[in-house]
């Protein structure tokens, strides 16, 4: 099978296994992705979207936005084409030596240096965070500090350390956001949401 027919196909063996469960207008696009990415059908019920959010990503990626990861994992696994077409950037801060230095330095994460360098970008920014809670809290302090006015928010980091808690911070920020809630998520989940948002674009335009 050619590689857009196995898709095709694997979305429609997602489409049949979903069965009649409702997805909230507007988001089934975005949680089947996921659900392809992952063959987790889990996040038919764990995506959490505030209101009007995937409206709102869909504005901002038309307008080419920048697109700040928190790994170079989830910057590698949004489509480059599509992010070009539409003159969206993609950043990401972790590999930079000074990111790395300074973290060492201060006893933090790398993820939460680049969040506070991130901050500093002048051009309108969504934050796909898959990886890293620390991420999502520094953010979020840059944010209650003023120094940070993210558009919206992708929110799936992985894991058991402050994750659940860094995705209900976020929830109840009132930050334009998409959440995966628990434990589960990664950056192949937040390339996937941009993807599956870029791709909306694309095809209706």
């Amino acid at each position: 099978m050619k590689p857009m027919e196995i898709e095709q196909k694997s979305f429609e063996i997602i489409g049949r296994e979903l069965g009649g469960k409702k997805l909230a207008a507007g988001t089934e696009e975005i949680v089947k992705r996921v659900i392809h990415t992952t063959a987790d059908f889990d996040y038919a019920d764990n995506l959490v979207f505030s209101e009007n959010v995937v409206a709102l990503l869909k504005k901002a990626f038309s307008e080419g936005c920048t697109i700040v990861t928190d790994t170079m994992m989830a910057k590698a696994g949004i489509s480059k084409a599509t992010a070009e077409r539409l003159g969206i950037g993609i950043r990401c801060f972790m590999s930079d030596e000074d990111v790395a230095a300074e973290a060492k330095r201060r006893g933090i994460t790398r993820a939460a240096v680049s969040m506070e360098r991130a901050a500093a970008l002048q051009e309108p920014c969504v934050f796909a965070i898959g990886n890293a809670p620390t991420a999502i809290l520094s953010l979020l302090e840059c944010v209650r500090a003023g120094k940070a006015h993210p558009i919206a928010v992708i929110g799936v980091p992985v894991g058991f350390v402050h994750v659940c808690e860094s995705k209900e911070e976020l929830l109840a920020s009132g930050i334009p956001c998409i959440v995966a809630k628990g434990r589960k998520g990664g950056s192949n989940v937040a390339a996937a949401i941009c993807n599956a948002i870029l791709y909306s674009i694309v095809q209706r335009g």
